[in-house]
């Protein structure tokens, strides 16, 4: 198999937690979520290369975390943009034109070994290969003024989820087009490409760590030891 890089996004604010300190350096079980994160990277291929995309205002931060908590696993610090698409595309100028590529958001801890491993098998064969978990909700598409909504079948939808693995030739391609809005995540800016998406199935665990909710919920996998990690 080529050579396995993961870029790991870690931009978020503390907001929507109620605090100053940004939810990724949040601390669960007496360890960072960001910590967490890139050690299940480090558990699934002790070889793999990790660059970490940070914003310039907190490299400072992450090396004292680093040294309080006695970090040791190798990884590339590179300075986040303005938005998550520039944040991307500054880690993907820190890799070499040919491997795989993982691009994981910061908060997702919990992602199993298993799914990372299937990612990275399904993009050498295909280009890509996207994490998604079917819905268990009822949904409504929603007209624009808000006043109106439509029932939708949930059998047609995904939840889209990270990591999402790429052939570094094809996401770094999709990556010379300018930013648009509808760039949510990285198979959409691949998908505009002209590439076609391949769904893998996730695994329920990989929450997105952005309300106090779901640090409770971290709280209690790590407690009953049902995470990955």
């Amino acid at each position: 198999m080529p050579e396995k890089y993961v870029i790991i996004v870690a931009g978020g604010s503390g907001s929507r937690m109620g605090g100053a300190l940004p939810k990724q350096f949040l601390e669960v079980q007496g360890r960072p979520i960001l910590m967490r994160t890139i050690e299940v990277f480090f558990s699934f291929d002790p070889s793999i290369a990790v660059i970490l995309v940070l914003p310039q205002s907190n490299m400072a931060l992450w090396k004292e975390l680093c040294e309080e908590h006695g970090f040791l696993p190798a990884h590339q610090i590179v300075a986040g943009g303005a938005s998550r698409f520039q944040s991307v595309r500054n880690g993907l100028e820190h890799l070499p034109d040919k491997g795989l590529v993982a691009i994981h958001d910061g908060v997702r801890p919990f992602v199993s070994a298993e799914v990372i491993a299937q990612g990275f098998e399904v993009a050498s064969k295909q280009g890509n290969a996207i994490v998604s978990l079917p819905l268990k909700e009822s949904i409504r598409e929603v007209s624009g003024s808000g006043n109106k909504s439509a029932a939708r079948d949930r059998s047609k939808y995904r939840l889209v989820q990270t990591p999402q693995t790429f052939d570094i030739g094809v996401i770094k391609k999709a990556y010379t087009q300018p930013e648009r809005p509808l760039f949510t995540d990285d198979a959409s800016v691949v998908e505009s490409a002209g590439e076609s998406i391949v769904l893998i199935e996730g695994n329920e665990a990989n929450i997105k760590i952005t309300h106090p909710a779901d640090l409770l919920i971290a709280e209690a996998f790590l407690k009953n030891k049902k995470s990955p990690i």
